[in-house]
């Protein structure tokens, strides 16, 4: 409990929330299952600091579902996300941050405001924008440093880096001002100029990485080894002067140390208290007893050389250590001014503006973020409130794509950046939901249409009337009879919800619902010499036509499987059109007042068979 009570500095008497009543006992307990589990996958030294309470409630739901769907950190298709286009970040914990903004958007005007504030200055500064991102693209991950300070692993090349990112936070305060609030760290910078090489090697055994002049001790033991080095450099010139070789010479290797050379014209001529090492083809090698000494003298001192570096490095070390919550402060303010910075860049370049917030969601020429970087891309307007809106078109019309970017920009408004619109105002949605593409599950067993109904479940259950729930092509993986009756009852469930709900649908019976709520849109397509022509454009009212045929046509399908569909189809319609008719002739023929229960109930399954197109007496009662 002692180690414990020193990793966590919490008062145990006063946990900062309460789980079933058992505040402080449900504290310690899942603090210790951490602890004891990064014991267990970590090994060594652990670096532990002070937990903090992570409340879901104070973010926008996001599901999985609607991450994946939204493309915004992994592609369906291609290679583009949301989180590709805005990472103009320049450091690891920037592009960290951004991951985290975008999973975790913000609920609260205040704070939101305050991001945007301070993308908008950087929109509207160039010159700092760029010298700022200039900065920034030179610093290392401090965060991660800090971390490694803690466990012991800096190696001198760590320290190098946090030197050279050091020296940054002086120039970054010179174009931004005393108010951005990084610490002081200047005491730090200096210790680390002063006591590191320009280039420290990686490992402190390498030696040859403490400065000359920053510790007396080591200078010392440096100057004795130079003064030994010098012997060997002038042995060769006193012993060429005393013996008269010319071609002697003063050599070294790994296996005998310091050797006098001499080539075989002159073995004749060498002193007699030279001892031969090595005799090669055309020299022979000796050493001298004076030679030994001094060489082991050198040894020596290059093991103390050593020692006494790696000592001077782990202090340099350890004084580092204790800046390592400054050194987070430092990254985690650097890290937001990256973001901002970043975000602020992707606005000028792409043309997003600020979003304003309200009650009322106002887009006006909105754009996907995604789709409009590799592609032509003709922007939409859209406006609702509490309201069910029902998109209709053609496949391929663009109807995915425009309950895509009205998601993304909702999303994009709230981490507090601005977006692809000529102008946005939007409410504070506390959460995303999408139901687009088809997915199985074939490893759990899932299908399609199982995958789909869970994930409009879990709709259905989390929405509130400050959601915003897209919804696409919902109930087409089962029959049409059993498909329509599941869109209309989920529009209905939704109209009554009063969230904010776009609907993308083949089912035109759904446009004809009486619900006081209910806006209909279409994408604009039309059949023109040559094929059908996609306008993108999203207009008010349902479609006239769904183009099926026609888009299957555009597909490739055999022109004879083609000409077949389209007979069918006209076939179809005209039957439907007739038994209509009959229906309501019939109708209209009948006396109510002189029906029976069962007559009445036979009449209905009649009139169910002739608008199905099914031959009479096929329906069950």
């Amino acid at each position: 409990m002692e180690e414990f009570r020193k990793r966590f500095p919490v008062m145990l008497s006063e946990a900062p929330f309460d789980l079933e009543g058992e505040g402080p006992l449900a504290l310690r307990r899942a603090q210790g299952a951490l602890l004891a589990y990064a014991r267990a996958t970590q090994g060594g030294a652990l670096s532990v600091r002070p937990f903090r309470l992570y409340d879901p409630g104070a973010f926008v739901r996001l599901p999985e579902a609607s991450l994946k769907a939204l493309e915004v950190f992994e592609p369906l298709r291609g290679q583009d996300t949301l989180f590709g286009v805005l990472d103009e970040t320049r450091t690891a914990p920037g592009r960290r941050l951004l991951q985290a903004w975008l999973r975790h958007p913000l609920l609260e005007r205040g704070p939101l405001e305050a991001r945007l504030d301070r993308v908008e200055r950087f929109v509207r500064e160039g010159s700092l924008r760029e010298g700022v991102r200039r900065l920034l693209f030179r610093l290392a991950d401090l965060e991660r440093l800090a971390t490694r300070l803690e466990l012991g692993r800096a190696s001198p090349r760590d320290l190098a880096a946090l030197r050279r990112s050091l020296e940054i936070l002086p120039e970054l305060k010179g174009l931004l001002g005393e108010e951005v609030g990084l610490p002081d760290l200047s005491g730090l910078w200096e210790e680390l100029r002063a006591a590191l090489v320009e280039d420290p090697p990686l490992k402190v055994s390498e030696g040859g990485l403490i400065r000359e002049g920053y510790d007396p001790d080591l200078d010392a033991l440096r100057r004795a080894h130079a003064e030994g080095v010098a012997y060997f450099l002038d042995l060769e010139a006193r012993e060429k002067e005393r013996t008269g070789i010319p071609t002697l010479k003063v050599g070294y290797n790994a296996v005998f140390g310091y050797y006098l050379e001499v080539t075989r014209p002159y073995y004749e001529e060498v002193p007699k208290e030279y001892r031969p090492v090595q005799t090669l083809k055309d020299r022979q090698r000796y050493t001298l007893p004076e030679m030994k000494e001094r060489e082991r003298e050198l040894y020596r001192l290059e093991a103390l050389i050593k020692r006494r570096e790696e000592e001077v490095f782990l202090a340099l070390r350890e004084r580092a250590k204790k800046e390592a919550e400054a050194l987070r402060e430092a990254a985690r303010i650097l890290a937001e001014l990256d973001v901002y910075a970043a975000l602020a860049e992707v606005a000028v370049r792409y043309g997003y503006t600020r979003p304003r917030f309200g009650e009322r969601l106002r887009i006006r020429a909105g754009r996907h973020p995604v789709v409009e970087r590799r592609t032509e891309f003709v922007p939409n307007d859209l406006e609702m409130a509490h309201e069910l809106v029902l998109v209709t078109g053609p496949n391929m019309a663009g109807k995915s794509t425009f309950l895509r970017q009205t998601a993304l920009i909702a999303l994009l408004a709230q981490i507090g950046s601005f977006v692809p619109a000529e102008e946005a105002e939007l409410p504070l949605f506390d959460g995303i939901y999408t139901r687009i593409g088809a997915s199985d599950d074939l490893a759990g067993g899932k299908s399609t249409f199982m995958v789909e109904m869970e994930e409009v479940a879990l709709v259905l259950k989390e929405a509130t009337e400050r959601s915003l729930v897209l919804l696409d092509e919902v109930g087409r993986g089962t029959s049409s009879l059993d498909g329509v009756a599941i869109a209309t009852a989920l529009a209905e469930a939704l109209h009554e919800r009063r969230c904010y709900a776009l609907f993308a649908t083949h089912y035109f019976e759904l446009t004809a619902l009486a619900l006081p709520r209910l806006k209909n849109l279409h994408v604009a397509a039309k059949e023109e010499e040559g094929g059908l022509v996609f306008y993108h454009q999203v207009l008010p009212g349902p479609a006239s036509k769904s183009y099926g045929v026609e888009v299957a046509e555009m597909a490739g399908l055999p022109k004879e499987v083609v000409a077949r569909a389209k007979a069918l189809l006209q076939a179809m319609a005209a039957r439907r059109e007739g038994a209509l008719e009959e229906v309501l002739e019939r109708l209209l023929a009948l006396d109510p007042d002189r029906l029976t229960p069962l007559e009445a109930l036979r009449f209905l399954h009649e009139l169910k068979a002739l608008a199905l197109g099914l031959p009479l007496g096929s329906m069950k009662g």
